[in-house]
């Protein structure tokens, strides 16, 4: 295949791997550019704006073995590569229009871990050393590469990322027989995260990971848990989800059995549950499961924790702290610090309209409050 079909076909392999957590709308969801046919995702800048990354596979040729990746060792897809330098020239052909401010690259493994890490490293060599690149370049390392290749990777790299894929090592191994989850998932995990802790050479880079929710028989319960862990052991900048993709795996996994509106609404959730761990001051412990352990399916895991927590409410408005703010359904951040601007300049509210535009979110938040 010539460059172009090359970048076609792999841009639309890397779907798997999430450079953004899911849309609420369409300038929030990845697209396609038909012209040039590569996957635009967009992303929310350090300073409250936000652009779009070109991301692209380097390889879709894999020596795994995982069960739910299309692109798994069995797998029929149609294979093929690109060179680090047809990859840096696409990337630069669209940086050079305006139409993305950084890369986001993955790969299949190609042969050995570290074989395909160094494929990775000298994209981001030459667009850093030769073409003197300085912006956002995510690369997502590869389980099991050695540690001089992760070192090298992070040097160059703005953020980088390292798939955990499921909630412990039981359910790992009903998705691969290959991969080792201590030595080339949790290990590496580690390393990444004292390579770039706070005070370290590179705290500028930014770790990220992802689970493939529903591939395993992993709880809701149990993803909360880690999720946590990786917060508050690991520092992690963010934990994303993907909602396993039916049909795209072996027969036989759990999520092969489950409907896809199911696998879809679980994404939301737990990333709802994200949300509330790191701005709304939730501990993974204070999210509510049902008696599977999974959350609700009909509400939000902030709304079913004030239902379960009458005791809490309501909450004068006018008095409350934020951290208790926080915890109404239908408040936010953003309301939240109206609120207390308004209270701080000596203004009483006597209702929510005062301080935001009526809506259903403002309109569920009465119910838990009290304004005198």
């Amino acid at each position: 295949m010539d460059t172009e079909n090359k970048l076609a076909t792999l841009s639309a392999d890397g779907q798997y791997d999430l450079a953004c957590a899911c849309g609420t709308n369409q300038h929030d969801r990845r697209r396609r550019d038909k012209e040039n046919q590569g996957w635009i995702y967009p992303v929310t800048l350090p300073n409250g704006g936000r652009s779009v990354l070109f991301k692209t596979l380097l390889s879709n040729e894999c020596v795994n073995d995982c069960r739910y990746c299309p692109l798994r060792s069995a797998g029929n897809a149609r294979r093929c590569s690109l060179t680090p330098e047809e990859t840096v020239n696409a990337f630069l052909s669209y940086l050079q229009r305006g139409q993305v401010f950084g890369l986001f690259l993955s790969s299949g493994v190609v042969g050995t871990p570290d074989r395909t890490m160094q494929k990775l490293i000298d994209v981001a060599r030459i667009l850093r050393r030769k073409k003197e690149f300085r912006g956002y370049l995510h690369l997502k390392l590869i389980p099991g590469a050695s540690e001089a290749a992760l070192r090298e990777a992070i040097s160059l790299a703005s953020a980088v990322s390292l798939n955990i894929e499921t909630a412990g090592e039981k359910h790992f191994k009903r998705l691969s027989l290959r991969k080792d989850y201590l030595r080339d998932v949790i290990q590496p995990l580690r390393l990444i995260s004292r390579l770039t802790a706070p005070g370290t050479r590179f705290s500028r880079v930014k770790q990220t990971t992802q689970f493939v929710v529903g591939a395993a028989d992993e709880t809701d319960r149990e993803l909360v848990k880690y999720m946590g862990g990786l917060y508050q052991r690991l520092n992690l900048h963010r934990v994303y989800f993907s909602a396993y993709q039916r049909g795209v795996g072996e027969p036989g996994l759990p999520g092969e059995q489950t409907e896809a509106g199911r696998l879809l609404n679980r994404e939301h959730r737990l990333y709802q549950c994200d949300w509330l761990i790191r701005k709304y001051g939730f501990k993974p412990e204070e999210i509510p499961f049902d008696s599977t352990g999974n959350l609700a399916v009909d509400t939000d895991p902030k709304e079913h924790w004030a239902r379960l927590h009458p005791e809490y409410f309501p909450l004068n408005v006018n008095r409350a702290e934020e951290r208790e703010l926080l915890r109404v359904p239908g408040l936010g951040p953003v309301t939240v610090k109206r609120i207390l601007q308004r209270r701080k300049s000596g203004g009483r509210i006597h209702r929510l309209e005062e301080i935001g535009r009526p809506n259903r979110l403002l309109r569920k938040a009465t119910g838990y409050l009290v304004f005198s």
